[in-house]
C-alpha cells in the first residue's frame, strides 16, 4: 500500500481544533444561565410560593454541589466514551431541570430539579474544559481561559431577554421557554463534538518552576500543599458565589433593582444592567488573568486579585446605595472573582504535574461546591446582622486568602517544586509512587 494513503487526511472544518473550541465555548455559554440567571428567579418564586429566600437559595447550593462534585466522574466518562454522549446527556438534563422548575410547586421538586441541573451543567463544563486542554497542549492556558470565559460571559447575552420575559409572562413560562431552547441547542452542538486526537505536549520553556513528578488525584489529596490551594479556592469562590446568588435580593432590599439606568442609549432596570455588565467582566477576566499569571506568577496574581475582590466587596457595602457605585463595585467583584477558573487549574498542574491534570483539576474544582455551602449562610447572616455583616465576613476571608497566597502558598509550593527537582528526593518519591496503580481512564 502506498505510504501516502496511510497518512491521516487534513481535518475538516468541523474537525479543526479551533472549530471544536468554539463549539465548546458556545455550549458553555448556553448552559451558563443555570447559574448566572438564577438570581432573577429568586424574587418571583418567593413572591409566588412564599418559601423564603434561604430555602430557595438552598436549591442554588444543591445545584453547585452537584455540578462541581461530579466533574471528576464526568471527566472519566469523557475519556472513556468521548465528549459527544456526555454533553448530549448534559443538554437533556439542563433542559429537563428548567422545565421542572417551571412546574415546581413544592421545595422538594425545586431541589430535585437542582440536582438534575447540576448534572447537566457539570457534564457540559467538565467536558468542554477537558476538551480544550487536550486540543491545545501548546496553549492550554488560553484555551481553558477562553472556554471558561464562555461560561462566565455567556449569560450576558440572555440575561436581558430572560428578565424581560419574567416581567411580561412570569417566571414559570421563562423557565419553560429557555429550558427547551437551551437544551435543544446544546444537544445539537453535542452532535458536532469529536474526540480529540492525541497531540504532543508543548516543549516551550515555562517562565516558572513546575513539578516533574505526576501525582494522581489520590496522591494529591494527601499533600498539605493541595489543601492550602483548596482552602484558597473555597475562600475566594465564596465571595463570588454570594454575589452571584444574592445580588438580586441585595439590589431589591436597597431599593435599586427596578431603578431605570441609561447605558449606551439603552434604558434598563439597574439589576438587569448590572447582571449584564457583571457577566461580561466575569468572562473577560478568565483568559486575561490567566495571561497575567503566566507573566508574573500564579501567587503574585492571586495576591493582587484576591485583595482586590475583598476591597470591592467592602466598596459595595460602603457605597452601594448609589446606583452607579452599585454597578461599578458589583462589576469589580465579578472581575476579581472569575479568574479563579483559569488560575487554579494552572497552579494545580504546575504543582502536581500534567499527566493527570484533568482529573486533578476536576478534584480541585469541587472547592466551588464547598464554597456554595456559604450561600444560604449568607441569607441567614443578612437576616440577623444585615448585608453589611455578609460583606465584612466575605471580604475578610478573601483578603486573607490573597495574603496567604503570597506568604504561605508561594514558599510552600516553591519547596514542593524544589523537592521534585532534587534527584535524591525525586528518586525516593518515585519509589513511593511506584507502589500506586497507574490511572488509565479505562
Amino acid at each position: 500500500m502506498n505510504v501516502l494513503t496511510q497518512q491521516p487526511p487534513a481535518p475538516s472544518f468541523i474537525g479543526n481544533r479551533w472549530t471544536q473550541l468554539v463549539i465548546g465555548m458556545v455550549c458553555m455559554a448556553l448552559v451558563a444561565n443555570l447559574q448566572y440567571a438564577w438570581t432573577l428567579f429568586v424574587g418571583p418564586m418567593n413572591a409566588r410560593h412564599h418559601w423564603g429566600q434561604a430555602s430557595i437559595q438552598l436549591a442554588f447550593s444543591i445545584f453547585i454541589l452537584t455540578e462541581t462534585w461530579l466533574v471528576p466522574v464526568e471527566g472519566w466518562l469523557v475519556d472513556k466514551f468521548g465528549p459527544r454522549p456526555v454533553v448530549a446527556v448534559g443538554a437533556l438534563c439542563a433542559g429537563v431541570a428548567w422545565i421542572m422548575n417551571s412546574y415546581a410547586t413544592t421545595l422538594p421538586e425545586l431541589y430535585a430539579a437542582a440536582v438534575i441541573a447540576g448534572l447537566g451543567a457539570g457534564g457540559v463544563y467538565g467536558t468542554c474544559v477537558g476538551n480544550a486542554l487536550k486540543l491545545f497542549p501548546d496553549r492550554r492556558g488560553l484555551a481553558a481561559g477562553l472556554t471558561a470565559a464562555g461560561f462566565g460571559a455567556g449569560a450576558a447575552v440572555t440575561v436581558i431577554p430572560i428578565a424581560n420575559m419574567i416581567t411580561r409572562t412570569g417566571y414559570e413560562h421563562t423557565f419553560l421557554f429557555f429550558g427547551i431552547l437551551q437544551g435543544v441547542c446544546i444537544f445539537v452542538l453535542a452532535l458536532l463534538l469529536l474526540k480529540p486526537a492525541p497531540r504532543p505536549a508543548s516543549t516551550a520553556k515555562r517562565k516558572f518552576a513546575m513539578s516533574k513528578i505526576d501525582y494522581t488525584p489520590g496522591q494529591m489529596i494527601k499533600t498539605p500543599v493541595f489543601w492550602v490551594i483548596y482552602a484558597s479556592f473555597v475562600a475566594v469562590a465564596a465571595g463570588g458565589l454570594m454575589a452571584t446568588a444574592q445580588i438580586g435580593p441585595i439590589a431589591k432590599d436597597w431599593g435599586l433593582a427596578k431603578l431605570p439606568m441609561n447605558f449606551f442609549g439603552m434604558t434598563l432596570p439597574l439589576l438587569t444592567m448590572t447582571l449584564s455588565v457583571d457577566n461580561i467582566c466575569n468572562g473577560f477576566t478568565r483568559p486575561f488573568c490567566g495571561f497575567i499569571s503566566d507573566k508574573i506568577g500564579r501567587e503574585n496574581t492571586m495576591f493582587f486579585i484576591f485583595i482586590g475582590e475583598g476591597l470591592a466587596l467592602l466598596g459595595l457595602m460602603q457605597y452601594g446605595s448609589n446606583p452607579y457605585a452599585f454597578m461599578t463595585f458589583a462589576a469589580l467583584i465579578f472581575l476579581f472573582w472569575g479568574e479563579i477558573f483559569s488560575i487554579f487549574p494552572a497552579i494545580c498542574a504546575d504543582t502536581f504535574g500534567s499527566k493527570y491534570a484533568a482529573a486533578n483539576a476536576g478534584t480541585l474544582y469541587t472547592a466551588k461546591g464547598t464554597a456554595s455551602l456559604i450561600v444560604p449562610i449568607a441569607s441567614v447572616l443578612s437576616a440577623t446582622g444585615g448585608w453589611n455583616l455578609v460583606f465584612i465576613v466575605s471580604a475578610v476571608i478573601t483578603i486573607a486568602a490573597g495574603i496567604s497566597a503570597k506568604f504561605i502558598l508561594a514558599p510552600m509550593r516553591s519547596r514542593w517544586v524544589d523537592a521534585s527537582e532534587n534527584p535524591v528526593v525525586q528518586t525516593k518519591s518515585a519509589s513511593r509512587l511506584s507502589h500506586w496503580p497507574e490511572q488509565t481512564g479505562e
